[in-house]
């Protein structure tokens, strides 16, 4: 958010056009199935400006904002953009160290693959019943890709064999110790191999060749599975895992880009996660629209459960494909909640130097302003309230859920994020002056003004 004085939100990402070089789709000229590793990418650089230092350091900060302000980046950079967006390569990390880190990722993945296929040896091919040419084909594929995979390995030289032989020591050590429930992995593949072919196969990444795209797939979700038995696997990470493979197009780095989300992330899988998600939906649209509110948690209706998918899946479905992968980006930068760490430290400086930060005022700031309204639910409530008569004509859930399926791929990405933002500006207007009205009323001297209370809700959501 920039200069607030004249009444309006920021220049953010919704105020970007489209950039010429952001295409509708991102169509591969040659479909083939996914590499194992991309070796040449941890050398390759960033050409976003200010934002890679000439050893391949990465600045975090001036990343995400680049992201938060244009509204994504262009597809030539998304595949090296996630990878840092998401914390395969840590941003601190030169060329250098991410050579090594590459080759660590590798084979690390490689011994725990190879660890669930020992163990459930029945589960390393998928189970066709010869009725889908299309899986039939995919597995053809992804056996032509496994083999010249062999074939790269066999024509390594001597001294990277050795490299390589020594971290696989490493992480046969360090995975020694990791058991695995039969029973429940046995589940987990199982539900997979029915998701899996679900997958979205109208993608230009899955055509032709690129079907053995859902094996490689199939192996990521099972190897996360059986190292994540407190996550397993869940309906729906298919869709979320096919957007990593398909931006980064590697199996290994997708596997650990994917896992470091899921580290934030995998609470919304589970039941009480995905519950208190839409709570927040709830009581976020009975600030913004009371009646509206009221009509959907009427007895007919089952409270914001239509909100399911979108929430979940990052509205996945909603927007055009390009646009939905934009859309993930920028609800993945954080970049309100990262800048809030800076301002918080500089907001606490002048508190100590003006004598203002009395434990009554602390306390009433808190109760301010709901700082668990994250940006992707004022998204959801743009969406909500944009189509206001439509939902209040929704008399059943029947009712609902049809309307609200009919609205993918519908939606246009530029005009939600401005009407998400101007929600979430309102909001923070309205707890602004409450706020002001709270400390009038308790007698508390301040001399922060309207403008600047506002300037400081909106940072520091």
């Amino acid at each position: 958010m920039e200069d607030l004085n004249d009444g309006s939100p920021g220049h953010t990402a919704a105020e970007e056009t489209r950039s010429p070089d952001i295409p509708r789709s991102d169509v591969r000229s040659e479909r083939r199935v996914a590499a194992v590793s991309s070796t040449a990418l941890p050398a390759a650089r960033l050409t976003l400006p200010g934002v890679m230092d000439a050893e391949g350091r990465v600045d975090e900060s001036r990343l995400r904002m680049y992201i938060f302000k244009n509204g994504g980046v262009c597809p030539s950079e998304r595949g090296l953009v996630w990878r840092f967006l998401f914390g395969m390569y840590p941003c601190s990390s030169t060329a250098l160290e991410r050579s090594l880190l590459q080759e660590q990722m590798v084979v690390r993945y490689q011994v725990m693959k190879r660890k669930w296929q020992q163990f459930l040896p029945k589960a390393v091919r998928m189970h066709l019943n010869g009725t889908d040419a299309e899986l039939v084909a995919a597995v053809r594929h992804f056996d032509q890709r496994q083999a010249q995979a062999q074939q790269q390995t066999q024509d390594q030289s001597e001294e990277v064999r050795d490299r390589l032989a020594f971290l696989e020591l490493q992480a046969q050590i360090l995975f020694e110790r990791v058991t695995f429930d039969q029973e429940e992995l046995r589940e987990a593949t199982r539900i997979i191999d029915k998701d899996v072919p679900r997958t979205n196969r109208d993608l230009s990444y899955y055509q032709e060749e690129g079907l053995g795209n859902l094996l490689v797939l199939r192996d990521i979700l099972i190897t996360y599975a059986a190292f994540h038995p407190e996550v397993s696997y869940a309906q729906g990470m298919n869709d979320l895992c096919s957007r990593f493979l398909e931006v980064l197009d590697s199996e290994v780095d997708t596997f650990w880009s994917f896992s470091c989300y899921m580290e934030k992330f995998s609470k919304d899988f589970r039941a009480d996660g995905l519950h208190r998600k839409i709570e927040l939906e709830a009581a976020l649209l009975k600030e913004l629209d009371p009646s509206l509110y009221a009509h959907l948690v009427s007895d007919s209706m089952e409270s914001f459960t239509f909100c399911h998918r979108w929430l979940l899946l990052g509205f996945q479905r909603e927007f055009e494909h390009s646009d939905a992968l934009r859309l993930f980006e920028i609800l993945s930068c954080d970049h309100l909640e990262l800048i809030s760490q800076q301002v918080d430290r500089v907001r606490y400086q002048e508190r100590l130097a003006r004598n203002c930060s009395t434990e009554d005022h602390s306390e009433l700031q808190l109760q301010a302003i709901n700082t668990d309204f994250t940006f992707e639910l004022f998204i959801c409530a743009a969406i909500l309230l944009e189509n206001r008569e439509s939902l209040l004509r929704c008399r059943d859930d029947v009712q609902l859920i049809q309307f609200t399926s009919s609205l993918q791929g519908t939606l246009d990405l530029n005009s939600t994020l401005k009407k998400a933002e101007h929600h979430l500006y309102n909001y923070c207007k309205r707890c602004a002056w409450d706020y002001m009205n709270e400390c009038c009323r308790a007698d508390i001297s301040t001399e922060e003004d309207f403008l600047y209370q506002l300037r400081s809700l909106l940072v520091l959501r």
